[in-house]
């Protein structure tokens, strides 16, 4: 697993590789200036993102978190002090670990685990998300193919819906390729 630490501090930055090589972790690169922080994170590629911050600005939290939303990666962000704002600004951001005052290596392997199932079980909520509102938009616009069937051929429901089917079939198509075709083709006759 490869693992980056954001730290300008080369001290703190030291207790997180630590404790990462004492828990078997060899392959660890850490970013120690904010300048191109996302050019450089994309340009290594790392599975989780460890974020050091002794007590951050608005102006580092906010690119520490765009950073998070703009890289689908486990984040860990540890910081000296905090505020609500910050910890629900990390979280809107999606940073899977903020830990406050918790840097010390022994708990390195435990955070990361934590990091990392949070992130996986967040990953696995949107992507059920993403799936049903897709579900949802295709079964709009089957109904919507099926109203304009039923109005131009005088069909009733089932019988539009059977003729978007068997044609889907006869095709080889979903019945969602077919209605977005009825839908662009009604679009013509207008």
């Amino acid at each position: 697993m490869k693992i980056v630490i954001v730290d300008e501090s080369p001290v703190r930055a030291a207790i997180l590789e630590d404790g990462l090589r004492e828990a078997g972790f060899t392959n660890v690169e850490r970013i120690g200036e904010m300048r191109s922080l996302l050019a450089r994170i994309y340009a290594i590629d790392p599975d989780v993102i460890l974020i050091d911050l002794a007590n951050p600005s608005r102006d580092i939290l906010e690119q520490m978190f765009q950073v998070s939303r703009a890289v689908r990666r486990p984040v860990a962000m540890f910081v000296d002090q905090s505020d609500t704002a910050s910890i629900q600004a990390s979280v809107d951001a999606g940073v899977s670990a903020y830990i406050v005052d918790g840097l010390k290596k022994e708990r390195i392997k435990s955070i990361l685990d934590l990091c990392i199932s949070r992130f996986n079980a967040f990953s696995h909520l949107q992507d059920e998300l993403a799936r049903a509102k897709s579900e949802i938009e295709e079964r709009k616009t089957i109904d919507r193919a099926k109203g304009l069937l039923m109005k131009a051929k005088n069909l009733g429901e089932e019988e539009a819906y059977r003729l978007m089917r068997s044609t889907a079939m006869r095709e080889k198509k979903k019945i969602f390729e077919i209605a977005q075709a009825i839908i662009t083709a009604s679009e013509l006759f207008k």
